[in-house]
């Protein structure tokens, strides 16, 4: 999620330059009148819960509050919140719940970076599955399926392995797998698109900063370029400023938080993001695991998540390629990843 910010947040900043503050207003009252929930047993809360010590921020939406409970944890870069639009069909299937970590959003607008060198995946998980006890306990339900997208999916991954009796099911997208092959395969189809292109900045920028990384700064700068010559990221970075700059529920200051704040990636994070490995990750696990992954993914190779599945033991896994896809494909093609899920995942939850 750190690309789309890289990609989007200069255009967040030019819109909200542009736009009259009544102009914006309005917009945010079209939004929030067009996602509004009033079915009897409807659920729309937005709130902090105190979760490893702080206050943390947690969306909870669905027409249903029986629904199974769907909780995405999205990758470093923007908050979930002001992509509700894009998964309001989900809301009919389930009760969907997105939350602000620490790195992320609203919570990090709260807290600030106090602490941030010490952050790792492991405090990560281990506030989630704080996250998921407290949202059981709200909905009164005994297990949550759990998804993980990007940077997402090392904690979704972590939260599975450890507590297995939490979950209907994992659902990876944009898997993370093994990241030192990652990187050298994506940064060469990168440098090979910017030069087909005849993009002389992007060439230039890459061949300076090839793996290994030797800070976030520079693995940031090979993700700026990777998803610039990206198409289909290119497309969504257009979408994105509109949705976070109209968002009802957000001042200008989480504006401004959501579209910047992401780009600072604590040191540790970013070193365990790096090692990542099948072995890290762990490839035994006593829950259901799925893979719904873009096809054209650039970013987070298909090939390697399929690699990655096919040496999981689970009770039951799958990998599912989605064509014409790319890395934000349950952004982009909503309603094509919500047939998969209602197809592969919502039963794992009702049977």
């Amino acid at each position: 999620m750190i690309g789309i910010v890289l990609g989007s947040a200069a255009g967040i900043a030019a819109l909200a330059a542009a736009v009259p503050l009544a102009y914006r207003r309005l917009r945010q009252r079209r939004v929030a009148r067009a996602l509004a929930i009033d079915t009897p047993a409807g659920i729309a809360e937005g709130r902090y819960i105190r979760i490893g010590g702080i206050d943390q921020w947690i969306q909870i939406r669905g027409v249903d509050r029986a629904n199974p409970i769907l909780l995405i944890l999205a990758g470093s870069g923007l908050p979930m919140e002001p992509f509700t639009t894009a998964l309001q069909a989900w809301e009919q299937h389930f009760t969907v719940v997105l939350w602000d970590r620490r790195d992320v959003g609203r919570t990090r607008g709260r807290n600030g970076k106090a602490g941030s060198d010490t952050w790792t995946f492991g405090q990560l998980a281990d506030d989630g599955i704080e996250v998921v006890e407290w949202v059981r306990r709200h909905l009164h339900q005994d297990k949550v399926i759990l998804i993980g997208h990007s940077q997402g999916s090392i904690v979704g991954v972590t939260i599975a392995r450890r507590r297995p009796d939490l979950l209907h099911a994992y659902v990876g997208t944009g898997q993370i797998a093994d990241m030192a092959r990652n990187e050298h395969l994506t940064h060469q189809l990168a440098l090979d698109r910017a030069r087909t292109a005849g993009n002389r900045r992007a060439v230039k920028a890459l061949e300076r900063h090839a793996p290994p990384y030797r800070d976030a700064r520079t693995w940031i700068t090979k993700l700026r370029w990777s998803m610039a010559t990206d198409p289909d990221m290119r497309a969504w970075q257009r979408s994105a400023p509109a949705a976070v700059l109209f968002w009802p529920e957000y001042s200008l200051a989480d504006v401004y938080r959501g579209a910047f704040g992401a780009l600072f990636l604590p040191p540790r994070l970013f070193a365990e993001t790096m090692s990542c490995t099948p072995e890290t990750l762990g490839t035994r696990f006593e829950t259901p695991f799925l893979i719904l992954h873009g096809d054209a993914d650039l970013h987070t190779l298909p090939s390697l998540a399929e690699q990655y599945l096919a040496a999981v033991d689970a009770p039951a896994k799958e990998f599912v390629r989605l064509p014409d896809t790319g890395h934000t494909s349950m952004l982009t093609r909503p309603d094509q990843f919500l047939t998969e899920l209602l197809t592969r995942v919502r039963p794992l939850a009702t049977a």
